[in-house]
């Protein structure tokens, strides 16, 4: 039987593709299928490290993961990482070709449909069936000239589509309906259907609008999922989600995290999320850094030297000094360690205009930004306690002063990684995925008073069981196969 195909597409970012294509992957595995799953293009800062030394945006990795598969840059050939509100680094199949303005990008799409599609041919030699996820969405007809996210790849690739809207930030009706009427023939009759997504309530109360879609578009339902409460558990890609605002837990233990302008890799505070005996809070611009807070976490970012001016125009480096002096603990992350230092300098402009600045100067270390880009899983032990931990190094730059005597990390290939403040209280680090670690967290929060009480690997695994049993009991999966059959 030669290889099916169905992509999911939506009528706007966020509007949960990315969770409904984990979800079907681990359904269909668990079917007793080989399932793969892709993505043409993705715009994220949220990026994972494959095997290969490549990076991939972060919902690709989770989907492998439902797979039950190692992440590979087939996966998502294209990435798009935001360096400014106009301007991008270019990921081609996880290496970094250069830096794009938007417009400019534009008109290089045309050359990497081949790239991608070459991708898309060898995920599908591997598979029973690829699960494919759009970007954004295809009724964005004034960028559909050289598109590769949307219905560009699907016409290329002539994979079915079925069109996803989300309910729940309302208008879900003129939005489907709406994607039709903007789309040419040829591509309404690619789309074979909708998913209704993020349903609060009684479905039946949604037949009329069910019936309403399908009479002026002619596509048929494939089902109704209903909020899945499940999805707080599974890492978001999207920085769209932390625009929303998210309850702290009731934890005696206060964590506070700065929501840099070009944050990345937020999912490493995922875990803390979840733990019962933290009070997680990210901290959205304008708003004060929490006087009561135990712990502050400088996160990564995607333009260090750029987001250390913004965090200095939120007034946030006075309240991390203030912080400090009253006996907090900081920790930095990749360019929040950066951050830390003394010193950051951009000599050849890789995150911006060359130049340098002076560091918060917790620790006694100075960044140069500088190639190549290191991309690697590691992993190793912190060295005040002796945990393991596991994760992924993604950053630019080399970092070294009196403080690297003092290493956060000793990692298994005899390197060490980090720096520490003689007594402790401060400490950095470019490792991404360190919370993951259950023996790690535990003793990290052990050494604030706290404790923990999650296995977090175990309850990703239970999150995707949870939402591809939900998926199986409102989605017509079987109907679905149908429609990838054509593909």
């Amino acid at each position: 039987m030669p290889s099916r195909a169905i992509m999911l597409q939506g009528t706007g970012s966020d509007v949960g593709k990315s969770l409904l294509v984990a979800g079907l992957c681990r359904a269909l595995v668990r079917r007793g299928l080989t399932v793969r799953p892709f993505k043409p293009q993705n715009m994220s800062n949220n990026a994972a490290v494959t095997a290969d030394g490549g990076e991939i945006g972060r919902a690709q990795a989770l989907q492998a993961r439902a797979c039950g598969v190692a992440p590979s840059v087939h996966m998502n050939p294209v990435l798009l990482k935001p360096q400014s509100d106009i301007g991008a680094q270019v990921v081609v199949r996880g290496v970094v070709v250069g830096t794009a303005r938007a417009a400019d990008y534009q008109a290089r799409k045309r050359e990497l449909l081949g790239t991608v599609l070459d991708s898309f041919e060898r995920l599908k030699a591997e598979a029973d069936i690829v699960v494919v996820e759009g970007a954004g969405s295809p009724a964005e007809v004034n960028l559909r000239a050289g598109d590769i996210a949307n219905m560009g790849f699907a016409t290329a690739a002539d994979v079915p589509v079925l069109l996803v809207g989300d309910i729940d930030r309302g208008g879900v009706i003129a939005s489907l309906v709406g994607t039709h009427a903007l789309l040419p023939k040829s591509e309404q009759e690619r789309i074979k259907g909708f998913l209704i997504n993020k349903f609060r309530g009684d479905v039946r109360l949604f037949d009329e609008g069910l019936r309403i879609i399908e009479s002026h578009t002619g596509w048929r339902g494939f089902g109704v999922v209903p909020w899945l409460p499940e999805a707080a558990t599974l890492p978001a890609e999207d920085a769209v989600a932390l625009d929303r605002p998210r309850a702290a837990g009731d934890g005696a233990l206060r964590v506070a995290v700065p929501m840099l302008s070009r944050i990345a890799n937020f999912d490493d505070f995922d875990p803390l999320a979840q733990e019962p005996g933290v009070a997680l809070t990210m901290v959205r611009p304008g708003q004060p850094l929490p006087g009561d807070a135990d712990l502050v976490i400088l996160p990564g970012t995607k333009a260090t030297i750029a987001d250390l001016a913004f965090l200095r125009a939120q007034g946030w480096d006075i309240d991390l000094m203030a912080h400090w002096r009253r006996g907090g603990r900081v920790l930095g992350i990749c360019g929040g360690y950066q951050m830390l230092g003394r010193r950051i300098a951009d000599p050849d402009g890789i995150e911006g205009p060359p130049g340098e600045a002076v560091g918060l100067g917790l620790l006694d270390v100075e960044t140069v930004l500088k190639g190549p880009k290191v991309l690697e899983e590691a992993q190793g032990r912190e060295r005040r306690t002796g945990a393991a931990v596991a994760g992924y190094e993604m950053h630019m730059g080399r970092t070294d002063g009196p403080d690297r005597a003092r290493p956060m990390l000793e990692l298994a290939d005899g390197m060490t990684d980090g720096a520490e403040s003689a007594d402790g209280r401060v400490a950095g680090c470019y490792l991404h995925g360190l919370f993951a670690a259950d023996g790690f967290r535990a003793a990290y929060l052990r050494g604030m008073g706290g404790g923990s009480e999650l296995g977090y690997g175990v309850a990703v695994e239970r999150a995707l069981d949870a939402v591809a049993d939900r998926l199986e009991s409102v989605v017509d999966v079987d109907g679905l196969l149908a429609v990838a059959e054509g593909a």
